[in-house]
């Protein structure tokens, strides 16, 4: 596998300017909360020679390979097997109280996308699989099986923002009377049976149900529900967090974190805001920033990302 042409970071340059700042003492922490095949790691690890790294993932996949290319950062680089939303008791587990830099890289990884047995490219025919951590939980396979018609069409609509999800709902348990659902060209199939053909034009109609059970499978937006504020909770001052989402309800997960945690906390109504109130965190990015065009035409996976970061200015005394 040649892991540099299939895994190429994803606004790399931007991410370390601004995690930069923090990142410059002799002591400093970063956690990498989606470590994947360790590629923001490792320049991460190359440009502050006295840096370490906590990597998280779920995926024992990944942690293997990322084990074996950050091999030569020693001790510098460590590694967690857990799901992002236990961020904290990760960076317990390495020793430290709190951490000068957090960066989250969310959604599926190279890994996953390019290794066709994982089942998570609707392009290629593999078992429906789906699980980032492939050691437990359910598969695509299994909630294709067992939810109900009703919990299919909450899932592809909820989730991947599918306007034909009674539609495909309706399909996917009217072809599991006939027998399981077990590998993607199956479902891909169905799909596209039940797609009108002007909408087959606008692009590929399983895209939207794959994104969906992904998300449920890993229970995605739960997770980074959670990791949020754990992760805000974890940096110390002056520390930062960059954040790259790649479609829009995780995005809309970040953005409420980081402008909760950039807001002062004071009721409506007091005359002057008293110290207590003022906010913890100020918000380094305008918005959200894109990949540039040079960018997003190099890697087709900087296309949809929508970066945001922040900078803990004081912590509650």
């Amino acid at each position: 596998m040649d892991i540099d042409r299939i895994h190429t970071p994803v606004m790399l340059e931007r991410t370390v300017e601004l995690l930069a700042p923090a990142l410059q003492g002799d002591r400093a922490v970063l956690v990498d909360a989606t470590l994947g095949m360790g590629g923001h790691t490792r320049a991460f690890l190359e440009r502050f020679p006295k840096l370490t790294v906590i990597g998280l993932d779920r995926d024992t996949d990944a942690l293997t390979i990322a084990r074996e290319r950050l091999a030569p950062f020693g001790a510098r680089a460590r590694f967690v097997h857990t799901v992002y939303d236990g961020i904290v008791e990760a960076i317990r587990s390495e020793g430290f109280d709190e951490v000068q830099g957090v960066l989250f890289d969310l959604g599926v990884s190279s890994l996953q996308l390019d290794r066709a047995e994982r089942g998570f490219a609707y392009s290629k025919d593999a078992p429906l699989d789906m699980r980032m951590d492939s050691t437990s939980g359910r598969t695509a396979a299994d909630v294709i099986a067992e939810s109900s018609e009703e919990e299919l069409r909450r899932i592809f609509h909820d989730f991947g923002e599918e306007r034909l999800a009674a539609r495909y709902a309706k399909a996917i348990v009217r072809a599991r009377a006939d027998g399981p659902i077990t590998r993607s060209a199956e479902l891909v199939a169905i799909i596209t049976a039940a797609t009108p053909v002007a909408v087959q034009r606008q692009g590929h109609p399983a895209k939207r149900v794959f994104q969906a059970l992904r998300i449920e499978v890993n229970e995605e937006l739960s997770v980074l529900a959670r990791a949020m504020p754990a992760a805000l909770e974890s940096l110390a001052v002056s520390g930062r967090i960059v954040v790259l989402a790649y479609q829009s309800l995780e995005d809309r997960i970040v953005k409420r974190a980081l402008q909760s945690a950039a807001s002062s906390s004071a009721p409506a109504g007091l005359p002057m805001e008293l110290p207590e109130h003022r906010p913890q965190f100020k918000l380094l990015v305008r918005g959200a920033e894109l990949a540039s065009d040079a960018e997003q035409a190099a890697n087709p996976r900087a296309k949809p990302v929508r970066l945001r970061a922040a900078e803990r200015v004081r912590r509650p005394s």
